[in-house]
């Protein structure tokens, strides 16, 4: 029995499924969706792939001359070491006699000197050309030592200057000397100094380069002069065959067997030879962590595309359905006709009384913005309100201030075809707003090599306008002594707040100085400056209406504006500002919210 049920429920999503795709919308619909895949799909792979290939390129680029600076800068710094104290070395021999440096106090004071601000030498010692120990300074029992069938001694006697390689020597550890030859009374004798192991080994281990990092040395042989971080120990032999000695720096692919082994990761690895001696310094890391950039880029490219694609397969579902959606309605349109007639009538008187709501909103909206202000001064300041409440209160009423500014908001965009948007009053600290719009536009001036100063006067006393006015103003004059240094690529523009006699001799109570350094405006050009259609500008930069849409607005809100400018030098605007709008300003307000309310009525 539930066998013969599932049957007939295949059955029937069979029959379903075959009714689907026999359905001519259905059909339409599979290829839309195919097509736009196809269509959107080729050119997103192909720009895809372009800017993975760009990004791998140049990330991989970076990373190998990061590597190279960094073997560069541990190559110097590894060839300064060896220099500094062949140098040392070198002004002790032909400074001192050797008679002087024979004697044992005269040596130890200037072994105390060379290791004075780092202990870079173990022991320092004089040495016969027989290769006896004429004078020793040290912690080792080395004077009566013969140094005459050494390999280091040989080479110093014919070369003259000779850097060892690691070896065990008397001490029975690793180290390594530098030795030079002096001559003195027609015999040669030889200054040796044992560099100190672990001082070397710090500068040259101590570079931790990622988490698989590692620096090390190695001699002609293929011996290892310091001990690699991960694997191996000091003089044991490198698992890698020594490549000739090359100049600068070489950096492969390195592919090894691990020492249980199985396949080590393959390490980008970057050589140098060193002048003297001649060791081969090695920086290795493993490549995955090299590249771990462009990993990230490719997964970053491939999480895009996947986004991308199920991005556009749901939009073109979308688009499919809202098609095969108007595909439908055209189909049943003449039939819809005298309904869709009546909707029209009907959507048409919801405007009409969308507009009349808002006209019958906007009164209650500011009676209870006015009750909500009111209740904000109300608010006691003494001890008799708890300050935990007084908070929640202040935060709820700038709550229902922000929403009911909300719906005025949503009203006057209805009112915006019926009439044009009036000002609004409101207390303006000038110094706070200047800072606000140069907040603005100052990075955009800094890209322009432009920087601002403000130079604003303490205590200025706040004044009534329209914000979104001064606002607009501002952006204007400050962009336009931004774009004034256009050519220079440097400058400052400078704004300064009086309340001084300057401002009331004209009538006013604050004024604000506007001055650039930039190319200013030739004398035939101030007198034109406030025509709605001249623009200093070159073509194409400015329509010409940013100056005469501000001298509007000032005049508007009872202020004035004049131009200073010289040539080459720059330009001053200066603007007075009135403590309360103008009378005709606030007529017209009241005729205006006169008009409202008969409107309510």
């Amino acid at each position: 029995m539930v066998l013969q049920n599932g049957r007939e429920e295949k059955s029937i999503r069979d029959s379903g499924l075959v009714a689907a795709l026999r359905d001519p919308y259905w059909r339409t619909f599979l290829r839309f969706v195919a097509v736009t895949m196809m269509y959107a799909m080729v050119p997103l792979l192909v720009v895809g792939w372009a800017i993975n290939t760009y990004y791998c390129d140049f990330s991989r680029a970076s990373m190998m001359n990061e590597v190279r600076d960094e073997v560069n800068r541990h190559y110097r710094g590894i060839q300064v070491f060896f220099q500094e104290l062949n140098s040392k070395l070198q002004l002790i021999a032909h400074t001192h006699s050797r008679e002087y440096l024979c004697d044992t106090t005269n040596l130890g004071q200037i072994f105390e000197l060379m290791n004075r601000q780092e202990l870079t030498i173990t022991d320092l010692g004089v040495i016969d050309h027989n290769g006896r120990h004429l004078a020793y300074v040290g912690p080792y029992d080395l004077v009566d030592k013969d140094y005459s069938q050494s390999h280091w001694f040989r080479e110093v006697m014919e070369q003259g200057l000779y850097i060892s390689d690691m070896f065990l020597g008397f001490r029975m550890e690793p180290h390594f000397i530098i030795a030079l030859t002096a001559s003195s009374n027609g015999e040669r004798w030889v200054l040796r100094a044992t560099v100190n192991t672990q001082a070397f080994r710090s500068l040259v281990e101590n570079v931790l380069i990622g988490r698989t990092g590692e620096v090390y040395l190695v001699n002609r042989e293929g011996v290892f002069q310091t001990s690699p971080r991960f694997s191996h120990t000091i003089m044991e032999t490198a698992p890698f065959d020594i490549p000739p000695r090359h100049e600068g720096i070489k950096t492969l692919i390195y592919e090894g067997e691990s020492r249980d082994g199985r396949k080590s990761p393959r390490q980008l690895m970057s050589l140098a030879w060193l002048d003297a001696p001649p060791w081969l310094l090695v920086v290795k890391q493993d490549l995955a962590e090299a590249l771990d950039v462009v990993s990230h880029a490719n997964l970053a490219v491939l999480m895009f595309l996947l986004l991308s694609a199920v991005t556009v397969l749901a939009v073109s579902a979308m688009m499919g359905r809202h098609l095969i959606k108007t595909m439908q309605q055209q189909d049943r349109e003449t039939a819809e006709l005298r309904c869709q007639l009546s909707r029209a009538d009907t959507l048409a008187s919801l405007g009409e009384l969308s507009a009349g709501l808002a006209h019958e909103m906007n009164h209650p909206l500011a009676i209870s913005l006015t009750i909500q202000e009111r209740l904000r001064s109300s608010l006691p300041d003494g001890p008799d309100l708890v300050p935990e409440i007084r908070a929640q209160l202040v935060g709820s009423l700038s709550q229902i201030e922000v929403q009911l500014q909300c719906c005025q908001r949503i009203t006057t965009n209805l009112l915006r075809f019926s009439r044009r948007t009036r000002p609004v009053l409101e207390k303006v600290y000038l110094n706070r707003f200047i800072m606000e719009v140069i907040e603005l536009v100052e990075r955009e001036a800094w890209a322009s090599g432009v920087a601002f100063f403000a130079d604003l006067e303490e205590g200025l006393p706040t004044i009534v306008s329209d914000p979104s006015q001064l606002q607009q103003v501002f952006l204007d004059l400050f962009s336009n002594a931004v774009n004034a240094h256009d050519g220079k690529g440097y400058g400052s523009v400078t704004i300064q707040t009086r309340s001084d006699d300057e401002a009331r001799a004209r009538g006013h109570a604050i004024m604000v100085r506007i001055s650039d350094t930039g190319q200013g405006i030739v004398k035939e050009q101030p007198p034109q400056n406030f025509d709605p259609l001249d623009a200093t500008r070159p073509n194409g930069r400015k329509t010409g209406l940013g100056l005469s849409i501000s001298a509007i607005a000032i005049k508007q809100l009872g202020g004035s504006l004049s131009i200073t400018s010289c040539p080459g030098e720059g330009t001053d605007f200066a603007i007075y500002f009135p403590l309360s709008p103008p009378p005709e300003l606030l007529d017209q307000m009241a005729r205006d919210a006169l008009s409202r309310d008969k409107l309510t009525c």
